[in-house]
């Protein structure tokens, strides 16, 4: 099974599910965002923010796929590009973090690990680019609203707790939550680290050379 993380791009929103394609809750304020419903075709909307963001600040998404199937996706800006970061009652973000705005691995392929390796694809980029942390707004009761559309663009707040987030602002439904991305890149440091060592306590030679049993020797007597 190959798993592979590409940024998102013009080209591989299409590979968005199509009700994240077709979404812009994150991407305009609340009024803007029922106007752009209503006229027909949010998608639109969402490729024109995408693409300035794109040409602004940069990278906003990874996507991950497993053998060459789009299987999840995160999406970050600065909260000055997310008028939706507002509208929450545990805002603002903080001065020195990104939001990531969402998260979703496709069902089939979940607990195979790809929300960590989606959030520390997002780490990597961010911390090129002398960003501190990541900040997001959890669901605390992701799934009770079965009739509203929009609470399907947050992610679950358990999610984010379990790859490393912390709450910085609590509250009953949409708890604030910060990663130090420090943090997060120390995932693979840690695992890199315990196999170089590993290696580093074997020559080339013995890599490559197989094992063999040592001889017997004769017992003196």
């Amino acid at each position: 099974m190959s798993r592979r993380l590409v940024s998102l791009t013009l080209d591989t929103l299409e590979d968005l599910p199509r009700s994240c394609r077709q979404c812009v809750y994150w991407e305009l304020d609340p009024v803007s965002a029922e106007r752009a419903c209503a006229a027909g075709d949010p998608g639109l909307e969402k490729e024109a923010w995408v693409s300035q963001t794109l040409l602004e600040w940069g990278s906003c998404g990874k996507l991950a796929y497993v053998d060459g199937m789009p299987a999840g996706f995160v999406m970050y800006a600065p909260p000055a590009y997310v008028p939706r970061s507002m509208a929450f009652p545990t805002s603002p973000v903080s001065a020195d973090a990104a939001l990531l705005m969402t998260a979703h691995v496709v069902p089939a392929f979940a607990g195979g690990g790809l929300g960590r390796m989606l959030v520390q694809g997002v780490a990597r980029d961010l911390t090129k680019r002398g960003i501190k942390a990541i900040e997001a707004f959890g669901d605390a009761k992701f799934g009770d609203d079965g009739d509203d559309p929009g609470r399907a663009c947050l992610a679950p707040a358990d999610f984010f707790l379990s790859v490393g987030f912390k709450t910085v602002r609590p509250h009953p439904r949409y708890p604030r939550l910060r990663l130090e991305l420090r943090t997060a890149l120390s995932w693979k440091s840690d695992v890199e680290y315990a196999l170089e060592k590993l290696l580093g306590s074997m020559s080339p030679e013995t890599l490559l050379r197989p094992v063999r049993p040592a001889p017997a020797t004769r017992s003196m007597s």
